[in-house]
């Protein structure tokens, strides 16, 4: 163990020399001084608490108008193979995968194939085997799911797991469809906010039945080709990429696991499929604020992946999450937006497997963050550490770093 130490610390040396290289797209004058100095202050935070909770790998970068302005790597992506985390380490991103589900179901709306307010049951008349107690079940819509609030379950399987021989997760359609006599609808929909991962589940069977790909290859040909998300894909890891593949971890009884670098999430690809470069991350934060390839004002995509009045329609609060005073959040259209001193942020989080992940944008600024890593500490209950730790995260990152752009008021 002292000697990952020293690599750990070898290994932020040189990013912390190399940052000035790194960073020359954008000069340190541009950057206003109290974002600059909160990015430092939270970097510092950051390594510290990595480097007590046994954290082998992250990355963590801020954009600003289009341009990567400040990153940070740490530790490793594979301590067996001595790989370093650097900007071609692709990591998994989980739930995060939700927000490019959502914008292919909005691309078949702009498009005339589909309607928000059309039934699920429509296109899924499987889910009429769903117990629905509030009413008829034709009442549940497509917006429903994307904002969360159908009323469907949190989790995909109804009993724990977790078994070396069990699946990670449902590999087929029709072990789901198993399951709908025994489901039931929690609240009247509408009405309330419960995060459902079945529920992007059964959006992606609407985009296969009026397309005929599946959800992986949708977003391969509409979504991740114009965006040049090169080093992005669903699952297992293509052969020519294995080499920069992140590895993941779990620290149990002071004990650091390898879960291996692949694993396949089967029928929940929607939800939590993605695997991707950070650089990559970076390039659909940047769609999101409306730079780059797949952007209108892009020559060589003039109809772009996404009308700016539909990713701005996603942004609307459609629920509250939270009512924490100071710290209230609402959910859109499969993007959570929190508020903080008078300014409404626009992300997502992921956790699977032991990867965790986060991204926030501040359109008013044009600019956004996001970091991932690639490892769970537990403690004696069980309860990832990370958890706790990306949420204070989120936290710092919206006040000390995204909350110090001028307010443009």
């Amino acid at each position: 163990m002292k000697t990952f130490h020293l690599i750990v610390a070898s290994v932020l040396v040189l990013a912390s020399a190399g940052a000035a290289a790194l960073h020359s797209e954008e000069p340190p004058s541009e950057l206003p001084a109290g974002v600059a100095q909160g990015w430092d202050e939270v970097s510092t935070w950051l390594v510290g608490e990595m480097e007590s909770q046994g954290v082998v790998g992250a990355s963590m970068y801020l954009t600003v108008g289009g341009q990567t302005v400040r990153r940070l790597h740490f530790g490793m992506a594979d301590r067996e193979e001595g790989r370093a985390v650097d900007e071609e380490t692709i990591f998994h991103w989980a739930s995060i995968t939700k927000t490019l589900t959502a914008v292919a179901l909005m691309q078949l709306r702009d498009r005339d194939r589909l309607d928000l307010d059309d039934p699920i049951v429509e296109y899924v008349p499987e889910l009429r085997e769903v117990h629905d107690p509030y009413g008829p079940i034709e009442a549940i819509t497509l917006r429903h799911l994307l904002s969360h609030t159908s009323g469907f379950q949190s989790a995909t399987w109804p009993w724990a797991g977790g078994k070396e021989w069990q699946p990670f997760e449902p590999t087929r359609w029709e072990q789901l469809v198993a399951m709908f006599p025994y489901m039931e609808i929690s609240f009247e929909p509408g009405s309330s906010f419960r995060y459902s991962n079945p529920g992007f589940i059964f959006l992606a069977q609407v985009i296969e039945r009026l397309t005929g790909d599946e959800l992986e290859v949708y977003a391969e040909k509409n979504i991740l080709r114009p965006l040049e998300m090169r080093s992005s894909y669903f699952d297992v890891t293509p052969y020519h990429l294995l080499h920069h593949r992140s590895n993941n971890y779990i620290v149990r009884g002071g004990e650091l696991h390898a879960n291996g670098l692949d694993f396949d999430t089967g029928i929940t690809t929607s939800n939590g499929g993605l695997n991707a470069s950070v650089p990559d991350l970076v390039r659909w934060m940047e769609f999101l604020l409306g730079h780059g390839p797949g952007t209108q004002s892009w020559p060589a995509a003039p109809d772009g992946v996404l009308a700016r009045s539909s990713l701005e329609q996603m942004w609307q609060p459609v629920a509250k999450v939270s009512i924490e005073p100071g710290k209230e959040e609402q959910m859109g259209l499969s993007f959570f937006l929190p508020q903080r001193d008078g300014r409404t942020y626009v992300g997502h989080t992921g956790t699977q497997n032991a990867f965790a992940s986060l991204f926030y944008l501040d359109p008013a600024n044009d600019a956004g963050v996001v970091a991932v890593f690639n490892t769970y500490n537990l403690n004696a209950s069980d309860r990832p550490n990370v958890y706790k730790l990306r949420l204070e995260l989120k936290e710092r990152l919206l006040h000390d770093v995204l909350g110090r752009f001028p307010s443009g008021d």
